[in-house]
């Protein structure tokens, strides 16, 4: 079942119009989530980031559109595809009512909200090879449009064809300034001593949910410094560990790069700290 601007209908039977501009554009912005047993964890960010989203692309943000409206909305949706006491990955799409061109007539939404299920609650670490290089065919731009989470994603999707011909788990994307910005589905942070590394939003990395959780983490650890700075390609082979970051899969080490093995000792600690407070 799918959430269609609050009509809960069958899957099979939903469908957009030729002139949807998410479809013919790529004018829509989403969010995806996590929910455990009725509750979405970090919701307040995840609803506070599509908000600013829709701000900065001039779409037109219903009175509805409350805080309270849209967890309910969520919810709604996972308890009528029978989840609420599973663990589900959401996707809200929000994209603006078709008609025009590149210029829109109006700027008001439709939203789409559709639920899948997960096989764990907790965030767990993989210990399977993660074997990560880089995407270097196109770049990303260093600018605020690319830290927002719209469904222009054409690098990652031929980044995700080049990974899979040449037998990686991942590829890292760069910006135009040839720094290291993420990975094709996931935020990335380097481990280096007690030096925690990040690339920094102005550098064109997604601005993540689970990013930001670990960046609170690490602030509250005074054993490790979190550093949010340009990441060069050749301080990969210098780290003593990497791992990724998204709402789904929590914290997963990379294993792999070139000759490089890598530790997760770091990262395990990590995992544990967030879902500690993803319960709470």
């Amino acid at each position: 079942m799918v959430n269609f601007n609050g009509k809960i209908i069958d899957s099979e039977k939903a469908s957009l119009s030729i002139n949807n501009r998410g479809y013919n554009y790529g004018d829509a912005v989403f969010e995806t989530l996590k929910v455990v047993n009725g509750k979405i964890n970090f919701f307040e960010d995840h609803y506070f980031r599509l908000m600013a989203t829709m701000r900065i692309l001039r779409m037109e943000i219903p009175m509805t559109f409350t805080l309270e409206f849209i967890e309910s909305e969520i919810l709604r949706t996972v308890n009528s595809n029978n989840l609420s006491d599973s663990s589900s990955r959401v996707k809200m799409v929000v994209n603006r009512k078709q008609g025009g061109l590149y210029l829109p007539e109006i700027n008001d939404v439709d939203y789409i909200i559709q639920v899948t299920k997960l096989k764990t609650s907790f965030y767990e670490l993989n210990n399977n090879k993660n074997i990560i290089e880089l995407y270097k065919d196109y770049f990303i731009a260093p600018n605020l449009l690319s830290t927002l989470k719209t469904t222009n994603r054409l690098i990652n999707i031929v980044g995700s064809v080049f990974a899979k011909e040449n037998n990686f788990h991942n590829c890292l994307l760069m910006n135009t300034n040839k720094q290291i910005v993420e990975a094709l589905n996931a935020n990335l942070f380097l481990i280096n001593g007690n030096i925690i590394k990040t690339p920094p939003l102005s550098d064109g990395c997604i601005n993540g949910i689970m990013r930001k959780q670990v960046i609170s983490i690490l602030n509250q650890m005074s054993e490790l410094t979190i550093d949010e700075a340009s990441v060069s390609p050749f301080e990969l082979q210098k780290a003593d560990e990497l791992f990724l970051t998204n709402t789904i899969i929590g914290l997963q080490p990379v294993t792999h790069y070139r000759k490089k093995i890598y530790d997760n000792s770091i990262t395990k600690d990590l995992l544990g700290k967030l879902n500690a407070i993803s319960r709470n």
